[in-house]
């Protein structure tokens, strides 16, 4: 697909030619990464951040939050509850935070591997090369790290800088996987001021980066931020602002698919936050092969605000297993065994 079929379907709004779009990214993903659904455990351990990002509910100008850092013991006995339930992999996310130490965070992992053998996928934001070669000698298998639009003002735009520092994301993504790790990253769909050629370029820029995992959302606004509060002069011109929709995030879902055949892609938590009913079945059928079921206790979730109403934040870790499995079985799909390792990786090791 070159970007001007890209912008075409982004702005279709014809039924009967969506479905033609979801058909044939559902039949590419079983294609490519087959009808199993696998499922990642998610644990939020500390809602701590040194960046302040406008769009995000735990950025640190957020005075009215309550922090929390969850100890070693407690993360351990929850990545042993994801061994129990089954999953392939515990993925560890916080905000960046630097209370986590190099150190720490690697006798962390080394203890997870030792005592479950569950694939580590990690999500802590902007860290040394230091810290991520450590990590990865500690044993961890996978890095998600979102660079959330690929156009570079607007990116300026919504996340200041830290301590003078201008990362380029796309840079250290390819750096994660010269360390060795599998990468993940993504956008956000309907940030106040991106365009359709910027989302068209985000997709674009997930097949250049070869990505192992893509991790698409609407940008939800928060009240607690600088753009939940005033986005209106930041919104694209009309006709070219990308809308927040649920309906715009199952095209980037099915498009992505299209454009990287042998990516994992969830169907996300804000999807089904945007549509409790029905979200994740239709990201699943529309191109997604993996979901990320809650393992973080009910006494943080509320606590990890990335946006406001987040889904499933009542629940338990087994409701939230029991659920995704419904869910699933559903579709007519069936829960997948194993680490669900890339197949992008997989063909790389086998050449």
């Amino acid at each position: 697909m070159d970007k001007q079929e890209i912008i075409r379907w982004l702005k279709c709004e014809d039924e009967a030619e969506l479905e033609q779009l979801w058909q044939k990214a559902d039949q590419i993903r079983e294609r490519h990464v087959g009808k199993s659904v696998h499922l990642r455990g998610l644990l939020e351990i500390s809602n701590i951040c040194a960046r302040d990002c406008h769009y995000c509910g735990i950025r640190t100008g957020n005075d009215g939050l309550e922090r929390y850092r969850m100890p070693e013991d407690e993360i351990v006995a929850c990545a042993h509850e994801g061994k129990d339930y089954r999953y392939g992999t515990v993925v560890l996310q916080a905000g960046e935070d630097y209370g986590i130490t190099r150190e720490w965070m690697a006798a962390l992992i080394r203890r997870i591997k030792k005592e479950t053998g569950l694939a580590v996928t990690l999500s802590l934001g902007e860290r040394s090369d230091e810290d991520l070669v450590a990590w990865k000698e500690a044993g961890a298998d996978r890095y998600l790290l979102r660079f959330e639009t690929s156009n570079r003002e607007l990116y300026d735009r919504i996340h200041p800088p830290l301590k003078g520092t201008h990362v380029d994301r796309q840079a250290l993504l390819l750096r994660l996987r010269e360390i060795g790790y599998e990468i993940g990253s993504g956008v956000m769909i309907g940030i106040p001021g991106q365009t359709y050629d910027d989302l068209a370029e985000d997709i674009l820029t997930f097949s250049r980066l070869d990505l192992d995992m893509i991790g698409v959302g609407p940008y939800i606004p928060h009240h607690d931020t600088p753009l939940g509060t005033d986005d209106e002069a930041l919104k694209a011109p009309e006709g070219e602002q990308v809308p927040n929709t649920e309906a715009m995030t199952y095209k980037v879902i099915a498009l992505a698919r299209i454009a990287c055949p042998d990516a994992n892609i969830p169907s996300t938590t804000a999807l089904a936050t945007l549509n409790t009913a029905t979200g994740r079945e239709l990201g699943l059928s529309r191109g997604a092969n993996i979901v990320m079921p809650n393992l973080t206790p009910r006494k943080y979730r509320a606590m990890y605000e990335i946006y406001p109403a987040k889904a499933c934040i009542d629940e338990t870790a087994a409701d939230c297993r029991a659920c995704m499995q419904r869910r699933i079985i559903s579709i007519g799909r069936d829960v997948g065994a194993g680490r669900g390792d890339s197949p992008n990786r997989s063909k790389e090791k086998a050449a």
